[in-house]
């Protein structure tokens, strides 16, 4: 019989955190972060990483592995993940996968495409035609991708680089690469999502939003910035600062707006992640929706979850 795994999933900003440390404890499991921008370290305010105290109570994994100036692949975190999972069965524990990271959730289950590895001098010199003609690679990509180009944004010149990148590599598209899929991870899992109605999500985004200014995101945007200088080779566009929040921020710091402006483009664009967040999670089999709407008490939800369980 293959092995159960559970996995805590919903929106940002939902409050998946609270809950999964109150389960955790309730199921004698381990959290393992399936947050993909929760793998950098020095990035804490603005990813809403668990606190110390929190990963004091229940062991969590995947969390502060790779430095921001660095790149992290969905195939190494599945590498990662596989070992960390037999090691929490070894321990006689239950695997608590939470976040909402719908590409990584979707890898454990269903699997992903292996494409080739990253070409560095490749990449570097489609950044530098792109300088040069802004819109050139996005042009590019929906001549030879057209299916993949609707799916991502004209300005993710990162996804748009390394589409490129397994054409001109592999002679196939992403599109075709997507029919080769690695195999789903071995085990039983059983997937329970967390909603509100959308207006008290978006209220709980804008209070967070706020929450994180008062703790200091301005000042560790400046000193993540900072280490990336430090440390970057070249200036390919780093996934760690297309996160929400250190993006706009860090136009903050470079004069091009004002804070205020920062904060806004912030809350907006949390709103809109939450918005394909539901939309991602809608297409994926055998969610267990819990509407929490107006329940705010964390300990509660995780019994109710838990009761399901059991």
């Amino acid at each position: 019989m293959k092995r159960k795994i559970l996995i805590l999933l919903g929106p940002t900003g939902v409050g998946k955190t609270e809950v999964s440390i109150r389960l955790a404890k309730l199921l004698n499991a381990e959290i393992i972060s399936s947050d993909s921008m929760q793998i950098y370290k020095y990035m804490d305010i603005g990813t809403a990483k668990p606190t110390l105290e929190q990963r004091k109570e229940v062991v969590h994994h995947m969390i502060d592995i790779v430095n921001p100036w660095e790149y992290f692949s969905t195939g190494t975190y599945i590498e990662k993940v596989k070992k960390i999972i037999e090691e929490i069965f070894q321990r006689n524990k239950i695997p608590l996968i939470v976040g909402g990271t719908g590409l990584y959730l979707r890898a454990m289950t269903e699997g992903i495409f292996e494409g080739p590895e990253a070409d560095w001098s490749l990449r570097k010199q489609l950044l530098k035609e792109e300088k040069t003609q802004p819109g050139k690679l996005y042009g590019l990509l929906k001549k030879v991708d057209p299916d993949y180009a609707k799916k991502i944004n004209p300005a993710d010149l990162r996804r748009t680089i390394r589409a490129l990148e397994v054409f001109f590599k592999e002679q196939k598209n992403i599109t075709e690469f997507h029919v080769k899929l690695t195999k789903p991870l071995p085990y039983d899992f059983i997937k329970i999502g967390l909603t509100r109605n959308r207006k008290q999500l978006y209220s709980l985004i804008e209070k967070r939003v706020d929450e994180m200014i008062k703790k200091g995101l301005i000042e560790e945007v400046r000193n993540v910035l900072n280490l990336i200088k430090k440390n970057a080779a070249g200036d390919f566009p780093l996934p760690a600062l297309q996160a929400i929040g250190y993006k706009e921020i860090a136009g903050c710091l470079a004069d091009l707006y004002s804070l205020e402006e920062a904060v806004r483009l912030i809350k907006k664009r949390t709103k809109m992640y939450a918005k394909r967040q539901f939309t991602w999670f809608k297409k994926e089999k055998d969610i267990m929706w819990f509407d929490i709407t107006e329940i705010h008490d964390p300990q509660v939800i995780a019994e109710k979850i838990f009761q399901f369980l059991v």
